[in-house]
């Protein structure tokens, strides 16, 4: 008997709460109105969504245009650094070349003196005069 008085008191205890509970709650009645405020809440909703969209597609199309931008200046700023570099290049195998005939002049005119060097001094084995003159010169 203990235990059914006790099972008992225990469902009263469970169900005494909720029925409480659903004494307390007031119905509300969904008028025509509440629907139609639900409807232009929607609609407004959708209207900002569209917006939202357009907006998107504006900043995709900014983005896309900005990306254009930089794609430019990678290929300018490389163009350019290529013509540095080949006037760099240009610049270096002209001064070479420039050089090459300047330098076979300077080698003859070296060769030309040692061997009018030695041409005096051979000649001046036979003329005492040209002997001293090209010892007060530090030639001979």
């Amino acid at each position: 008997m203990k235990p059914l008085v006790f099972i008992i008191l225990l469902f009263l205890c469970f169900s005494g709460p909720s029925v409480i509970a659903q004494e307390q709650q007031v119905v509300v009645p969904y008028t025509l109105a509440d629907r139609d405020r639900a409807i232009q809440t929607e609609a407004k909703i959708n209207a900002l969504d569209v917006r939202f969209e357009s907006i998107d597609k504006q900043f995709m199309y900014q983005q896309k245009q900005i990306d254009d931008i930089k794609t430019l200046f990678y290929w300018g700023f490389g163009i350019l650094i290529t013509l540095f570099i080949f006037m760099l290049g240009y610049m270096i195998w002209d001064r070479r070349t420039d050089m090459q005939p300047a330098l076979l002049q300077a080698s003859k005119a070296e060769e030309n003196s040692r061997n009018l060097i030695v041409t005096l001094r051979e000649y001046s084995k036979k003329h005492a005069d040209l002997a001293e003159i090209l010892r007060s010169h530090g030639i001979l």
